[in-house]
């Protein structure tokens, strides 16, 4: 995948620069509101007195992530030649983002004003889930092969450092200064990707997007070892970490936890090596291939999942706990970040929405299932049940896949 025409040394290194700040701009923006709302705005509604029924049913929100595939051929089909394909939809994506922000402004308190704030937050969910359609096709058509680790270390980590601001940072302006300046501050955060996308000038591509339809939506398993990667090794890979880390609250809970401890600690806390974790990985996948990461990955990730079996017994002092989750939180970070680069590979450049979504969305609503048996199981073999299935699911996952990558890496990927 080569721009077409030629670049004098100067333009071809002010491009490079300029595809990496955009991805940094989209992925961080995105989740730095769907933190806010899945995190900042769950303590802020609680702390002024919103029962627990409703915040589970803004919760409910979130599944319009999973279920972005249905529209992910629309952004795929449908785009700007002149203007670009895919940034003639993140640039009213991206103002829909700050719009949406600032159209909370006025509702304060928002425990006052449930039904206003919980439609606006639904428009937002749903604007930074088709963003994240047409940044993630993007990525696949402007990264090469030997690029995508690290385009895809900045994705996560900039999913992690957004959830920090958005529901850390975000909490603390509200608790100092009041809604409004929070809702300024996530809307002006916001906008800085904004400026970013009009900024840039997508650049023509040999390879043009095809006019993907839904009967499109499941091809992507047609190509060499798809479906074993999907079906197997990504369920194996993230049922393992979605049921260690089902676990944690309510443990945390169970042995004494407040619920604002929870959220700091593992919320916040633990999201920062997580960050760190992401673009180390991304950076390893460059250097050392997907193989090694993913096997590193996993077993990095089952050591941590052993680390928290003291938490399962019960047992939760404060800093050993949050060392535990400092590193689960990093080694998940590092699991997500080479999953979603052979994700990558298997998107096509001329349906990567399509492709790209239908794959990380399976991945999604495999840990959503495996994060519900996690806590059914807990109550008949317990914590420790849970976690040593959880290695055990992790490591074979990691088999798996190395054997998988062995056979179907793509030539210049290792």
């Amino acid at each position: 995948m080569t721009t077409t025409g030629t670049h004098t040394p100067a333009a071809t290194e002010s491009l490079e620069s300029g595809r990496f700040r955009l991805i940094t701009a989209l992925y961080f923006t995105q989740y730095l509101g769907v933190g806010f709302l899945t995190i900042g705005l769950v303590a802020i509604l609680r702390d002024g007195g919103t029962s627990l029924a409703t915040l589970g049913l803004l919760q409910t929100i979130g599944i319009i992530w999973p279920i972005k595939v249905l529209w992910a051929p629309l952004v795929d089909r449908f785009g700007s030649t002149r203007f670009g394909h895919y940034r003639s939809w993140l640039v009213p994506l991206q103002l829909g983002l700050v719009l949406a922000l600032l159209a909370l402004t006025p509702f304060a308190p928002p425990s006052e004003h449930l039904g206003p704030v919980i439609a606006i937050a639904t428009l937002f969910v749903l604007f930074s889930a088709t963003q994240d359609i047409a940044a993630d096709a993007l990525a696949v058509r402007l990264l090469t092969s030997g690029e995508r680790g690290l385009g895809n270390g900045i994705q996560v980590g900039g999913n992690y450092l957004g959830t920090v601001v958005g529901g850390g940072v975000a909490v603390i302006v509200h608790d100092q200064w009041g809604w409004v300046p929070a809702m300024i501050l996530l809307a002006a955060l916001t906008a800085v990707a904004l400026v970013v996308v009009i900024a840039y000038r997508e650049p023509a591509r040999e390879v043009r997007v095809r006019r993907a339809g839904y009967r499109d939506l499941l091809t992507v398993f047609g190509q060499p070892g798809c479906r074993s990667w999907v079906l197997v090794v990504i369920p194996l890979y993230y049922i393992g970490a979605a049921v260690g880390y089902a676990i944690v609250s309510p443990a945390l809970v169970d042995a004494g936890w407040s619920l604002t401890r929870i959220g700091v600690v593992s919320g916040a806390i633990a999201s920062v090596p997580a960050v760190l974790s992401s673009l180390g990985a991304g950076a390893l996948v460059s250097r050392w291939g997907r193989l090694r990461v993913l096997v590193l990955g996993g077993v990095v990730l089952a050591l941590a999942i052993l680390c928290l079996v003291p938490l399962a017994l019960g047992s939760a002092p404060t800093g050993w706990t949050t060392i535990a989750l400092c590193v689960f939180m990093a080694a998940y970070a590092m699991a997500n970040v080479v999953v979603y680069t052979i994700n990558m590979d298997y998107a096509r450049a001329d349906s990567a929405g399509t492709d790209f979504t239908m794959l990380s969305c399976i991945a999604l609503a495999v840990s959503f299932v495996a994060a519900g048996v996690a806590l059914a199981a807990a109550e008949y073999i317990g914590y420790v049940g849970v976690l040593g299935a959880s290695v055990a699911l992790v490591l074979l996952g990691t088999v798996l896949g190395a054997r998988h990558q062995r056979r179907h890496a793509p030539a210049g990927g290792r």
